[in-house]
């Protein structure tokens, strides 16, 4: 029984981990696409940075 209840648990937490890591990458994309668009949509007067940090 113990052994079942084990393969259970790591199927759940292997199943938890691969939902986290997509919306990571789901995430990361968005981040990606405005960091570009920041680039693309820059002032035309200034140079350098479009963001203040």
């Amino acid at each position: 029984m113990v052994p079942l209840l084990l393969v259970l648990l790591l199927a759940v937490i292997l199943f938890g981990a691969g939902f986290a890591v997509k919306v990571l990458w789901w995430v990361a994309l968005a981040v990606l696409v405005v960091w570009l668009l920041g680039f693309i949509a820059r002032p035309a007067g200034s140079s350098g940075r479009w963001y203040r940090w």
